[in-house]
């Protein structure tokens, strides 16, 4: 029974993985068809109100400390204003497969952050992940021969990175604050904020949200609920039954998810320095995050205790 229920419990992170690298390439058809600070405004917006709605009633809503806001704050400030309004104006500026491998890059940045304000071991095998990891960017920015940084390229790697730091933020919060609560919070803040940037950068933008066709809508309401407020939700509740390491290694199927989905639905090539700069970036997240290094270590460890016994 117990294997059944981490078989399910990984079927739907998988599951997850797939909307999460399909809402890049959603997200890319939405910054065409509308304003993008305010198309995310709404977007976010829609996904906030969508968590509340969930969770409202629910016992795990209460009133925050002090120390839970200020967290909760910060977490919105980078996951939800910095890294939605630097991924929409860099997918104006860039191609969705080149978005996705970059944002792979977000579990390595993750652990780099551990390190520093967590007090995360370094070892050397995570420093040749960092390593491998950034040389992986490298070859999908550089392989065509152009070895300039596009601005596009520079705010999704923004997007990426302040994504992580909100990561570092949530941790510390949901110590004693519910992921559901604090998801739900951040979404309905960070929207508030992102609505007065789209005041300031696309005055009198609201107008334009009107008019696109049908299919956009559904695209857009596919983002927004499913794949933000939902995805959200179900990745969270994994992380609680089969613990954040395990969660994390999944999202190593995003970029893969992404660039088929681009290719597919975009009609963008993958070239093939793309696909080797997406194996360096997995090998270095493997090393990187420390999970290949553990896997390797668990069976000399129980090898040495079962020789200890025996003794």
């Amino acid at each position: 029974m117990k294997e059944k229920s981490l078989i399910f419990t990984y079927g739907i992170v998988f599951f997850v993985m797939i909307i999460w690298g399909l809402n890049v390439v959603m997200l890319k058809m939405l910054v065409e068809a509308f304003p993008p600070i305010t198309m995310t405004v709404f977007r976010i917006m829609a996904a906030g109100v969508a968590t509340a709605a969930i969770i409202i009633g629910s016992q795990v809503m209460r009133k925050l400390t002090k120390r839970e806001w200020k967290y909760t704050l910060l977490g919105a400030l980078f996951g939800v204003v910095a890294h939605h309004y630097f991924l929409a104006m860099g997918l104006t500026m860039t191609n969705a497969s080149n978005a996705v491998l970059i944002l792979a890059l977000l579990p390595l940045s993750t652990s780099i952050l551990a390190v520093v304000f967590l007090g995360d071991r370094l070892t050397r095998w995570r420093v040749v992940g960092i390593g491998l990891g950034f040389i992986g960017v490298l070859f999908i920015q550089g392989g065509g021969g152009d070895s300039a940084i596009s601005l596009g390229e520079m705010y999704i790697f923004i997007a990426m990175f302040a994504q992580a730091i909100s990561f570092i933020y949530i941790k510390k919060a949901t110590a004693t604050l519910d992921s559901k609560q604090m998801t739900s919070m951040m979404l309905l803040i960070g929207s508030i904020g992102l609505l007065f940037i789209s005041f300031l950068l696309e005055p009198g933008s609201f107008g334009s949200m009107i008019g696109a066709p049908l299919g956009i809508y559904v695209i857009f309401f596919v983002s927004a609920i499913v794949a933000t407020a939902v995805g959200h939700f179900l990745f969270n509740a994994a992380i609680q039954k089969i613990g954040a390491g395990q969660t994390a290694i999944f999202n190593n199927f995003v970029p893969f998810f992404g660039l088929i989905s681009s290719a597919i639905f975009l009609n963008e090539q993958v070239y093939w320095y793309q696909t080797f700069g997406f194996i360096f970036i997995v090998v270095g997240v493997l090393f990187g995050t420390g999970y290949l290094e553990n896997a390797l270590m668990k069976p000399k460890k129980m090898s040495k205790v079962l020789h200890k016994k025996s003794m």
